[in-house]
C-alpha cells in the first residue's frame, strides 16, 4: 500500500464514535485544555517513527507479540503479550460499537440492539472477505465522512449562533476557553505537563506496539514509506481533533445558558452531540443522517482495525505455534473464520457492556491501562539489551498489577475535578415533549465529594487518570531491570542487533562513530546509513557476475508480491519469480 491511505487508515483506526461523542462532550464540560494533545500526537508520531516501527518492520513480521519471542526467546512473553491484546481489544471493540448506539437510541428512537447487530455484522462481512486492503480502504471513506460530519455541524452551529467570533465570546465568558494551566500537581485531572506527558505513555502504547497499528505499517511498501505514514498521520489527528474541540465550542456557545445534562433532556454527557445534532440539522434533510453515518463511521473503522489484528494475532502467535506447516490456503480459510468469530464476540461484548452501567467510563479507562504495561514490556525489549525473559515476565504482571491497583483506586474514591459552571436559567420544556423533566433553575457547579471519610491512600488514588500508564510503564522497567539483573542479564552481544534499537544513533547522530558504538551497551550493531537498504543499487549489493539471487523468506503474499513489484519496477531486477514451498 502506498503511505497516503495507510496514513489515512491509522488517523481513522483510534479516532472512533467514542471520539465523535466524547471529544466535544470534554470541550463542552470541561474546557480546552484537552487541545494540548494536539502536542502529544506530535510526540507520539517521532517515537513510533523512530524508535518502534523500524524494529517491526526490519523483522519482516506479522504479529507484534512475535518480536517478543524473537527478542526473549521465549513463547510465554509471546502468548502473554497476545493474551493481554486479545483481552483489551475484545472488551474495547464491544464498548466501541454499544457508545454510538446508545446515545443514537436514547437521542433518536433508532432500535438499540438493531444498530448494535447493523454495525458489529456489517463491519464483520467486509473484514473477513476483504482482509486488511478492505480494513484500509474502507478507513480512507470512514475517515472522509467524519471530516464531513463534524463540518456540517461546526458552519450550521456557527450560523444559528451569529458567526464564530459570537462562539468565541460566549465561549470566554462561560470559562471553556483555557490554555494556561501548567500546574505540576499529578492530581489535576488535565494540565499541560499531565496531557504531554502522561498522555504520550498513553498514546504510546497505541501508536507505537498496539498490534492494529503495527499491521498497517507493515503493509507499506518500504520502510521509507511507512515513516512517511506515521508522520502523515499527525495533521489528520490534528485536524480531527481541531474539528471535534470546535464542535464543543458550538454546541456550548448554543446551550449556554440552557445545559441539556442538567436540564434533563439527555442522562449522560455523550448524548450531548446528538441531541446538539438532531436540534440544529433536522430541518435539512440528509445532515442528521450525514452525522449518524460519521459516528458509526468511527466505530467501523476501529472494529473493523481490531477485527483483522485480532486474527493475526491469533494465527501468528497461536495458530502457527502448534501447526507450523499449515498450507497457506489453509491458514488464509482459518483466519478469515477467525476474523469472523471475532466480530460475532466483538456484538456479545456489546451486550455485556449494557449491563455495565456506569463501568462503561471504567472500561475505557481499563484500556489504557492495559496499553501502559504492554508498553512497557515492549520498550524493555529494545531498549534495555540486560533484560531477560524472566524480568519481562515478571515486570509485565506487576505493571498489570499496579496499574490496576491505581485505576480500580480511583474508581472507588473518585476525586473532585473542577469543572467550569453551567447554566440552565432559560430552558424550557419542548412543546411536543410527552414527559415531565424537573430541573433547577440556576447555575449548576460540581460540589466536593465527601472525602472526609476516604483513607489515607486514596491521595494516591487521586492522579490523573492520565499517569496510569507512565505509572505502569515505569513498575515494568524498573521491576523488569532489577529481576533481570538477579536472575542472571542476557549479554547484550549475544542478541540479535536488529531487536535492540539503537537510540544512540538517532539521539547521537552527531558523535563520531567511536562515541557512538560506546553507547551501544555492547550490542554488535553494523553500521550502515539510515534506510540504506532503500537507497542502495543492485551494483552495490550483488557482484557484477552474480545472474540470479535467491530469497528465501516467511511472510504473507501480499508482502511477497509487495517486493516483487517493487523490485521489477524500479529497475532492481529483470524479472522476479516467487516459487511457493511448505507455505513458504
Amino acid at each position: 500500500m502506498h503511505a497516503v491511505p495507510v496514513a489515512m487508515s491509522l488517523v481513522a483506526s483510534f479516532m472512533s464514535a467514542i471520539t465523535v461523542l466524547g471529544t466535544p462532550a470534554e470541550i463542552y464540560i470541561y474546557g480546552t485544555m484537552f487541545c494540548y494533545f494536539g502536542l502529544t500526537y506530535s510526540i507520539v508520531m517521532w517515537f513510533s517513527a523512530e524508535f518502534y516501527m523500524p524494529i517491526f518492520y526490519r523483522l519482516l513480521i506479522t504479529s507484534a507479540y512475535e518480536y517478543l519471542e524473537i527478542r526473549f526467546k521465549s513463547k510465554v512473553v509471546r502468548i502473554l503479550g497476545c493474551i493481554t491484546f486479545i483481552a483489551q481489544t475484545t472488551l474495547y471493540m464491544g464498548i466501541a460499537i454499544y457508545a454510538p448506539s446508545l446515545a443514537l437510541n436514547a437521542v433518536t428512537g433508532f432500535t438499540l440492539w438493531g444498530s448494535v447487530l447493523t454495525c458489529g455484522l456489517v463491519c464483520t462481512f467486509y473484514t473477513t472477505i476483504g482482509g486488511m486492503k478492505a480494513v484500509l480502504w474502507t478507513d480512507v471513506f470512514q475517515l472522509s465522512i467524519m471530516v464531513a460530519g463534524f463540518l456540517a455541524v461546526i458552519i450550521q452551529g456557527s450560523i444559528n449562533v451569529g458567526g464564530w467570533g459570537r462562539v468565541m465570546e460566549i465561549c470566554i465568558e462561560g470559562e471553556r476557553i483555557e490554555f494556561d494551566n501548567f500546574s505540576f500537581d499529578p492530581t489535576i485531572r488535565h494540565t499541560f505537563w499531565t496531557i504531554c506527558v502522561g498522555g504520550l505513555f498513553t498514546w504510546l502504547a497505541i501508536y507505537g506496539i498496539n498490534q492494529s497499528q503495527v499491521q498497517r505499517y507493515l503493509t507499506c511498501r518500504t520502510e521509507r514509506d511507512a515513516r512517511i505514514a506515521i508522520y502523515l498521520n499527525i495533521p489528520g489527528l490534528l485536524l480531527i481533533l481541531a474539528l471535534a474541540a470546535c464542535s464543543g465550542l458550538v454546541m456550548y456557545a448554543t446551550y449556554y445558558d440552557c445545559d441539556p445534562y442538567d436540564a434533563g433532556y439527555v442522562d449522560a454527557t455523550d448524548q450531548l452531540m446528538p441531541y446538539f445534532v438532531m436540534d440544529i440539522l433536522s430541518f435539512l434533510p440528509g445532515l442528521p443522517g450525514l452525522f449518524v453515518s460519521c459516528m458509526f463511521s468511527g466505530a467501523l473503522s476501529t472494529v473493523s482495525s481490531g477485527l483483522n489484528s485480532l486474527a493475526a494475532v491469533t494465527g501468528e502467535d497461536i495458530i502457527r505455534q502448534y501447526w507450523k506447516n499449515i498450507p497457506e490456503a489453509r491458514y488464509t480459510l482459518i483466519t478469515k473464520c477467525l476474523a469472523l468469530c471475532y466480530g460475532l464476540f466483538c456484538v456479545f461484548m456489546a451486550w455485556i457492556s449494557s449491563m455495565m452501567g456506569d463501568v462503561l467510563q471504567a472500561a475505557l479507562s481499563i484500556f489504557g491501562m492495559v496499553g501502559g504495561p504492554l508498553l512497557g514490556l515492549f520498550s524493555l525489549a529494545m531498549f534495555f539489551p540486560w533484560a531477560n525473559a524472566k524480568g519481562a515476565i515478571v515486570g509485565l504482571l506487576t505493571g498489570l498489577a499496579m496499574s490496576f491497583w491505581v485505576g480500580i483506586g480511583g474508581f472507588l474514591y473518585p476525586p473532585y475535578v473542577d469543572k467550569p459552571p453551567r447554566v440552565t436559567t432559560n430552558c424550557t420544556i419542548p412543546s411536543n415533549s410527552s414527559t415531565t423533566v424537573a430541573y433547577s433553575i440556576g447555575t449548576t457547579t460540581e460540589a466536593p465529594l465527601p472525602q472526609d471519610s476516604y483513607p489515607p491512600i486514596a491521595e494516591f488514588y487521586s492522579i490523573s487518570y492520565l499517569y496510569y500508564g507512565a505509572v505502569a510503564w515505569l513498575t515494568v522497567i524498573f521491576i523488569g531491570l532489577i529481576v533481570s539483573f538477579i536472575t542472571g542479564p542476557t549479554k547484550p552481544e549475544e542478541l540479535d542487533p536488529r531487536t535492540i534499537c539503537p537510540v544512540v544513533n538517532k539521539c547521537c547522530c552527531f558523535l563520531p562513530s567511536g562515541l557512538r558504538k560506546k553507547g551501544y551497551c555492547g550490542v554488535q550493531y553494523i553500521e550502515r546509513e539510515e534506510d540504506e537498504d532503500e537507497k542502495k543499487s543492485p551494483e552495490k549489493q550483488y557482484p557484477d557476475d552474480v545472474d540470479m539471487v535467491t530469497v528465501e523468506v516467511q511472510a504473507d503474499m501480499d508482502k511477497v508480491d509487495g517486493i516483487k513489484n517493487d523490485l521489477e519496477m524500479n529497475g532492481k531486477a529483470n524479472s522476479v519469480a516467487v516459487q511457493h514451498e511448505s507455505g513458504l
